[in-house]
């Protein structure tokens, strides 16, 4: 699937998922490779927000609004500020906190990254010093709406595939580059569905 973008305009990229799916690590991935602006949207949280978070308490739509309005803000920043663009790791579990994010930055992506629950709550039970506690993964698991087809700016990505796997199909997606094949698989021209 290749994404219709305007190719003059910053790329404005959102990897979201719920919690422990990787969206920071994915975000981070694409910002060296695509030399992006890369913020975790971890960090613009209010400190009550994190607080409850951390006490194991959801986030309900009154605290994410405002932390929505910071993200849209951040990918929506002049081209001067970052002339590539910005990428973001950032839930967006409801499709009207995506719509509200289209609001504020015109132009986004959103790479969904989806697996197993199981998988995410191994990932969770692994990570050290995060506040978002596994068990509120429920929550989040219940909150998510799946991007539908309807919206046309949603590349859906499997955990289940390394980063640079992840990357490559991004970059694909967004008709950057073509994704890069092993030579030991493919001695002559090929084609990648």
């Amino acid at each position: 699937m290749t994404l219709q973008r305007d190719a003059r305009q910053p790329l404005r990229i959102v990897v979201m998922g719920v919690s422990g799916c990787g969206k920071t690590t994915l975000a981070r991935a694409l910002a060296a490779r695509l030399g992006l602006d890369m913020v975790d949207g971890d960090d613009l949280h209010l400190p009550e927000s994190i607080r409850k978070m951390s006490s194991g308490i959801a986030l309900d739509d009154a605290d994410r609004w405002p932390w929505l309005d910071r993200i849209g803000e951040y990918l929506a920043a002049s081209p001067d500020d970052a002339p590539r663009g910005r990428v973001v790791a950032c839930s967006a579990l409801k499709r009207a906190y995506r719509d509200h994010i289209r609001e504020l930055a015109r132009c986004v992506v959103f790479l969904f990254l989806h697996g197993e629950p199981a998988t995410i709550r191994q990932r969770m039970a692994g990570r050290i010093g995060h506040y978002m506690r596994p068990g509120l993964l429920e929550s989040q698991l219940q909150t998510l709406q799946i991007p539908v087809p309807q919206e046309t700016d949603v590349v859906h990505l499997s955990i289940d595939q390394p980063v640079p796997e992840l990357v490559a199909r991004t970059l694909q997606a967004l008709a950057l580059e073509a994704p890069t094949l092993s030579t030991t698989s493919c001695t002559t021209s090929c084609t990648t569905s």
